[in-house]
């Protein structure tokens, strides 16, 4: 998961380069950025009801190496934007492989028999903590690469093929924690892609409004506020961009192990707790767009990155209480493809922008955004009480 999260995050802080040096426009790049969310939702809207129906080990065995594919296309395609598409496209199937199926199959393997001492909640807690490690490692070494290494368009990508067939070849070791389901017993494969538990009124009133909270928060913090910061960065956008995003994600790895004593499966609190940093962060953040300076949007990048932490560790835990065991994998899938709606707020915003220069600015629209999370937070609040089944 580590692995995936890396190659799928890798590509961020390149964004300000990929403007800068090779004439892309700031809409064209930000739709690189969600490109990859193509990729991502049918992996994991197949994959993850898929492994329930095949066992984890089949299905999951090939995500590393196509993230390691998409990496090779994006490492020979910095001036063709097909190509720059397609290998986002690949690192999407990869990770979306990595967040529906081995995230379930990290939490199976968080309970006996396979963990006698890992206590409620572990398995949300290491899947999330692993995709953001591996989201705020695999950014930074990108950017400090393309900032002063040589190669600075392919070099990060050859680091991540390494160590994505590396994490391949040990996952094959890894325990099978479902086995497949008999053939003479399975259903069709059209009924298997239906997922009851994603229709429950908790996951719709509780966990759908802050689903796309968390990479909403996640990509503002490190790619709309890059952008903005380019020309404020001291002449080193690419490395600031970087900073960025670690900033964001260490606050985000970070505060997930507070989510854990925050966490109660008697209401929605932590999803409340994530909410409200949020709107904290949204108005942070029209702050810095406004002001421009390096001080606020590194204070930016550290409120919407504990808001994107919780809201991601906050979701999985409720996602945990309401899935069976049938469907855990699919409700999971169904998660992650909202939290990736918010892969589009930075192509959004620029659009927005771009359209209407005179009339919309940065600092306007983040507190629109501020609005909508406050608004978020009332409706999860109503219903914080409903029961988890």
């Amino acid at each position: 998961m580590f692995a995936v999260a890396w190659g799928g995050n890798e590509f961020t802080p390149l964004l300000v380069m990929y403007r800068l040096d090779h004439g892309y426009s700031p809409v064209v790049v930000d739709s690189f950025l969600f490109a990859y969310v193509l990729g991502i939702v049918p992996a994991l809207l197949i994959g993850g009801p898929l492994s329930d129906r095949l066992g984890r080990r089949p299905v999951m065995l090939p995500a590393p190496f196509v993230a390691a594919a998409g990496s090779l296309v994006l490492a020979v395609g910095a001036d063709n934007a097909a190509l720059l598409v397609s290998g986002r496209i690949l690192s999407g199937v990869g990770l979306g492989l990595g967040m529906a199926v081995g995230g379930s199959w990290l939490k199976e393997l968080s309970v006996a028999p396979w963990d006698d001492e890992a206590g409620a909640g572990a398995g949300a807690r290491r899947a999330a903590m692993s995709l953001t490690a591996g989201f705020g490692i695999g950014a930074g070494l990108a950017g400090v690469l393309a900032q002063w290494a040589p190669w600075p368009s392919g070099l990060s990508y050859l680091l991540h093929i390494a160590l994505a067939l590396g994490a391949g070849a040990a996952l094959t070791a890894a325990p099978e924690s479902r086995p497949a389901t008999p053939r003479h017993r399975r259903a069709p494969l059209a009924e298997d892609l239906r997922i009851p538990a994603a229709g429950h009124r908790r996951f719709w009133l509780v966990v759908a409004p802050v689903a796309p909270w968390v990479f909403g928060a996640a990509s503002c913090a490190y790619a709309v506020m890059p952008a903005l910061m380019a020309d404020h960065s001291g002449g080193r956008p690419v490395a600031f961009s970087a900073l960025l995003c670690v900033v964001a994600l260490t606050c985000g790895f970070a505060i997930q192990a507070l989510g854990r004593r925050i966490d109660t499966p008697r209401s929605a609190r932590a999803v409340i707790v994530a909410l409200t940093i949020l709107v904290a962060g949204m108005v942070v953040g029209a702050v810095a767009a406004d002001r421009l300076t390096v001080p606020l949007a590194l204070l930016a990048a550290v409120v919407l990155g504990s808001g994107y932490g919780m809201a991601l560790v906050s979701g999985l835990q409720e996602i945990q209480r309401i899935a069976r065991p049938d469907d855990l994998a699919g409700l999971t899938a169904v998660f992650y493809s909202l939290t990736y709606i918010g892969f589009a707020v930075p192509a959004v915003l620029a659009l927005v922008v771009q359209t209407w220069p005179a009339a919309v600015g940065y600092p306007t629209l983040f507190l629109v955004g501020a609005v909508v999370a406050a608004a978020s937070l009332v409706v999860v609040s109503a219903n914080s009480r409903q029961p988890g089944r």
